[in-house]
């Protein structure tokens, strides 16, 4: 899903979950990590109601930190990154969503071809 900066997160939550490509197996739930910008009602029911283990940190707890779980957000942080050395994502210019798309999932290509021979 595409969309701006300024949006709130809690709105694009379900197309996001409801737009991903990967076939899982309907019997098996799976856990889905999120941060306190998620910590609505909605999102609880959504997130079980679409075979997922809800895992969202509320507003107000503290951090808990073990040495036999950790956050899994440098993965997301650190794609982010290597889409930013692609000068033409980071500056958006394109008008169309479509063209704009269409870039990231070239430069997604380029990383994984960089990943796979390097």
């Amino acid at each position: 899903m595409i969309s701006g900066a300024n949006r709130n997160d809690m709105k694009f939550a379900f197309p996001t979950l409801d737009g991903t490509v990967i076939d899982r197996p309907e019997k098996i739930e799976e856990n889905l990590c999120m941060y306190k910008g998620y910590d609505f009602p909605e999102i609880d029911r959504g997130v079980g109601l679409r075979g997922y283990i809800g895992h969202i940190r509320r507003k107000g707890e503290e951090v808990v930190r073990k040495k036999t779980h950790t956050a899994k957000r440098w993965v997301v942080e650190r794609t982010i990154s290597w889409h930013n050395r692609f000068r033409k994502l980071l500056v958006r210019f394109e008008e169309k969503d479509e063209n704009y798309l269409s870039l990231v999932e070239f430069a997604n290509c380029i990383i994984t071809y960089r990943a796979i021979h390097w």
